[in-house]
């Protein structure tokens, strides 16, 4: 049992490869996913992918960004308060903080994210809204906002 866990754990992942279902999709979406993430954290995030995490990796590319971000309903702007309003609501912190670096470069301002917290407050909770409060006040220190 032991031999067999140690060569399991010896084996390193195996690098993954995009394999996108709809390569104009995942094109447009990797545009739009780099635009507003930055191209830095968006292709670190690819080329760090393992066979196992290249799949989501894809599906996000194609069809958050390609699909959902690149259609003509709503602008940039509106797409990430509303992604601020539900990630804040479900608690996730590592992506919240990356779609308020978003927010900010989609053209919200300080003020105009205070006051989605405000309403998260009020619908979803104080505990939630106090940590998108601290997460946010974080990256507006980090770029000087």
């Amino acid at each position: 049992m032991a031999k067999a866990k140690a060569r399991t754990a010896s084996k390193a992942p195996k690098k993954g490869k995009p394999a996108p279902r709809n390569r104009k999709l995942y094109g447009e979406g990797m545009k739009v996913r780099r635009a507003v993430l930055g191209a830095g954290y968006v292709d670190n995030s690819v080329a760090s992918a393992d066979d196992f995490m290249m799949a989501f990796q894809d599906v996000t590319t194609e069809y958050c960004w390609g699909y959902v971000w690149t259609r003509p309903g709503l602008p940039k702007k509106t797409r990430s308060m509303l992604n601020l309003a539900m990630l804040a609501a479900l608690n996730r912190g590592p992506e919240l903080k990356l779609h308020i670096n978003g927010a900010l470069t989609n053209g919200l301002s300080k003020d105009e994210i205070k006051e989605i917290f405000l309403q998260v407050a009020i619908y979803c909770g104080i505990p939630a809204s106090l940590d998108a409060f601290k997460i946010a006040r974080d990256v507006f220190k980090e770029r000087g906002v």
